[in-house]
């Protein structure tokens, strides 16, 4: 009877972390998988691979697209651009957006950040990693990018253990750091332990 108890307990937190999270990771949003620019940090809303582009943006777009032909060293053009392309699901052109900033304007922890969500997205999570270290080596205080490695690490590697090492870290940076549901890291790891202890 007690086995079957522990048994009902570990599915209830597996469905827990399940329902927490998998709406999230379905489309590539996690913790932190968001986009960060100077000002303000946005998740997409929009499903993976869905081209989900209003008049407005399209036009943007359009607009950018021209700005970054004529001229191909603005790196603000190429970001915003990156953005748009972040916001509307089209990883791969986000991808050469992105990288195109970067390769103007490198030290930008945000960006990079931006760059391994996109990569992500588009299945290569080695390619993720690679970016979110980047930015963590420009910026070791820098959480969204430790946030997104750990959900990397966690969910597309397996790797339990880096994984808690990390988000450990981040909550010695910031105790009081959530989830993209808001929901507070610390309990998601007490979760996380508890169903290691229980495996």
């Amino acid at each position: 009877m007690a086995k079957a108890s522990q048994t009902v307990n570990k599915q209830t937190l597996y469905i827990t972390i399940f329902i927490v999270f998998i709406a999230g990771f379905l489309s590539g949003v996690g913790f932190a998988v968001f986009k960060l620019d100077d000002s303000s940090s946005t998740a997409s809303q929009n499903q993976p691979g869905q081209t989900n582009v209003g008049d407005q943006e399209r036009q943007a777009i359009i607009n950018l697209e021209a700005r970054v032909t004529s001229n191909p060293e603005d790196f603000n053009a190429w970001t915003k651009l990156g953005h748009l392309y972040f916001d509307s699901d089209q990883y791969n052109k986000a991808i050469g957006a992105y990288t195109k900033s970067l390769e103007l304007h490198p030290g930008d922890a945000n960006l990079w950040t931006d760059l391994g969500v996109m990569y992500r997205r588009s299945g290569d999570s080695t390619k993720a990693i690679e970016s979110f270290d980047k930015a963590i080596a420009m910026n070791p205080v820098h959480e969204p990018s430790r946030l997104n490695k750990g959900i990397v690490l966690f969910y597309d590697f397996g790797k339990v253990e880096e994984a808690i090492a990390i988000w450990e870290a981040v909550l010695k940076l910031n105790p009081e750091s959530r989830t993209a549901n808001g929901m507070k890291l610390q309990d998601f790891l007490e979760q996380i332990k508890e169903e290691q202890n229980n495996s």
